[in-house]
């Protein structure tokens, strides 16, 4: 029997170097298709897709390049995906919950009014009312809501990734223009309120 594993890509690609593509489910069929779900904005960039970089669970932080062998889409972001050497259930099965990379290098091109988000840490945001509040640290892809991390009076601020929320990105002067939320810079720099009632030991017990 072919051993599967030789058609793996050997690649010193590193995750900081990547985007995350999408995940892998369960496997589909005797003949090692697997079920896909990208994160993508158009799936159609990526029908001619060629390789990709697999994040097993058993090993995070390690990427391993698998070549794409069929790329079939089922829906807007669901793929049924055959990769080269996978040909049974068996091998697939495996696969399940792994994630899907690319190199940062192979992102779709966008038009000039358009950004990746990756591309604003380092950059300066601006409020169109409160003006320049300070320097976007990270971008976390969070589960429920991705958020940029904003450095603001020693402050960790999170910020939505929301239209309404990011403007416009002026990349020449590497500053991001937002609208954030009344109260929004005040969630992180209000302390906790004490708890005013404290209990005395020496309280004299009622007669």
């Amino acid at each position: 029997m072919l051993d599967f594993y030789s058609y793996k890509l050997h690649s010193s690609m590193k995750i900081d170097d990547c985007y995350q593509l999408g995940s892998l489910g369960k496997p589909h069929g005797l003949k090692g298709f697997v079920v896909a779900f990208f994160d993508v904005d158009d799936l159609n960039d990526y029908r001619k897709l060629q390789t990709v970089w697999l994040e097993m669970p058993t090993a995070p932080g390690k990427l391993v390049a698998y070549e794409v062998e069929k790329f079939q889409p089922q829906t807007d972001n669901k793929v049924l995906f055959k990769l080269k050497g996978i040909d049974r259930i068996e091998d697939a099965e495996p696969l399940r919950n792994a994630k899907l990379w690319r190199p940062l290098a192979e992102l779709p091109a966008l038009a000039d009014d358009q950004f990746y988000f990756h591309d604003v840490v380092g950059y300066l945001v601006v409020d169109e009312e409160l003006g320049e509040l300070g320097v976007v640290e990270a971008f976390y892809e969070l589960p429920r809501q991705d958020v940029l991390g904003m450095r603001y009076q020693g402050q960790e601020v999170l910020i939505p990734v929301v239209d309404e929320l990011i403007l416009r990105a002026d990349q020449a002067a590497r500053r991001l223009l937002v609208k954030l939320p009344d109260g929004l810079l005040d969630v992180y720099l209000t302390p906790s309120s004490p708890n005013d009632e404290q209990e005395s030991d020496d309280d004299e017990p009622a007669a």
